[in-house]
């Protein structure tokens, strides 16, 4: 049976932590992989999250299944969190995930049973494991223009074109914040003029929100998924809690939909956990048991928006450093841009064999499209760290 398969294509992004771990050199660095890292280079337990598993571990009768949803006080608190306290909850359902990656998949899952003909369009550049979670479930992509290179900004005209011209019942995948691998995200003007154009189009918007707090703040980074809600009769969000509760690999995420009223919603939401049936059954605990925890005490809710807000400012003061610290080596403004943009991603505008030569010169770890982790920067390096991708140009 074996003898008929063909090696899989190596992962890139895995292939360079190889790569990295494997490098002898002691002055070595690591911005490839995608991970929150501190000063240290240590990806930490949340403190409200350390207090949370305390707490679970002392009062956890049971590990029992939960039900097909999961922790339904977890998925409702997912709401909040996303959708703010305005939202029509009449509307909106949530179940939840392993991670923002199942949520991804349900709700193509999803998007499969409901309109199987449908196009997903997908923003260019976007996160690699996009399409092939999309094709996966058996629906067919296109991409749409996102990111102009030369500006390295979005280009919100050329988007907006593309959009108008698709049809009725076509799907759009958005990032709700912090664009991976860009870092370039709509304004909210954008979002207002987006979602208007869904409406008037009749396109169906799947947003993809990994990154909330890690940008302009919590409730900003919601801003486009609460625009959108308020506009749109039917959307689809995927959440994940990865990183903003720093939960990677005990996977929580949500996935939530709108229906354009209650008895939609309810039907897409029993054939949504009808999809999570098929995939993982009943969805891990712990991470979401714990994230639930947080957001219903009020004082471990303060304690995590507290570091997590820390953990937003250290990534914006790395940003500034080493686009100070880039200006300064090149005696130009071309890396300016890298202050600008918001999240744990930025690309560096470098080819593939710069980006080799960086790796291999000076001990340098980005991904191949020269997107590196804002996180991992040295922050008492900068200055070294500049000159060296200035020596390769």
């Amino acid at each position: 049976m074996f003898e008929t398969l063909n090696p899989a294509a190596p992962d890139g992004i895995l292939m360079l932590m190889s790569m990295f771990r494997d490098d002898p050199r002691a002055e070595k660095i690591d911005l490839g992989v995608g991970v929150y890292k501190d000063a240290t280079g240590k990806t930490p337990v949340m403190q409200a999250v350390r207090k949370a598993e305390r707490r679970l571990h002392e009062t956890q009768a049971t590990k029992s299944y939960l039900g097909l949803a999961g922790d339904t006080v977890f998925n409702e608190l997912m709401i909040g969190l996303l959708m703010g306290d305005k939202a029509d909850r009449t509307r909106l359902r949530a179940a939840q995930t392993p991670g923002g990656t199942g949520a991804l998949r349900a709700l193509s899952d999803l998007l499969r049973l409901a309109r199987p003909d449908a196009t997903v369009w997908v923003p260019s550049p976007t996160w690699p494991n996009h399409v092939p979670i999309i094709t996966a479930s058996g629906l067919t992509t296109n991409i749409y223009p996102y990111f102009d290179a030369y500006t390295n900004s979005v280009d919100v005209d050329a988007m907006l074109d593309a959009l108008e011209q698709l049809p009725a019942g076509d799907v759009v995948l958005l990032h709700g914040c912090c664009h991976n691998p860009t870092g370039a995200d709509l304004a909210p003007e954008h979002w207002k003029t987006l979602a208007d154009l869904m409406v008037r189009k009749g396109l169906i918007p799947l947003v993809d929100i990994a990154y909330q707090g890690f940008g302009e703040g919590l409730e900003e980074d919601a801003a486009g998924v609460r625009i959108l809600a308020e506009t749109v009769p039917e959307m689809l969000v995927a959440a994940s809690c990865s990183k903003n509760f720093s939960v990677y690999r005990d996977r929580a995420g949500a996935a939530i939909i709108l229906g354009r009223n209650r008895s939609e919603a309810d039907i897409a939401y029993s054939q949504l956990l009808g999809v999570g049936r098929c995939i993982w059954s009943m969805p891990p605990d712990h991470a979401a048991a714990c994230v639930r925890i947080v957001l219903h005490d009020d004082d471990l809710r303060a304690n995590w928006q507290a570091e997590l807000e820390s953990v937003r400012l250290r990534m914006l003061s790395l940003r500034n450093g080493f686009a100070e610290a880039l200006r300064r080596q090149s005696n130009s403004e071309r890396f300016d841009f890298i202050a600008n943009q918001r999240g744990m991603f930025s690309r560096l505008g470098l080819t593939q064999t710069q980006v080799m030569e960086l790796r291999e010169k000076h001990g340098v770890y980005i991904v191949s499209d020269s997107r590196f982790n804002v996180a991992g920067l040295p922050g008492d390096r900068l200055d070294d760290l500049a000159a060296k991708v200035i020596s390769i140009l």
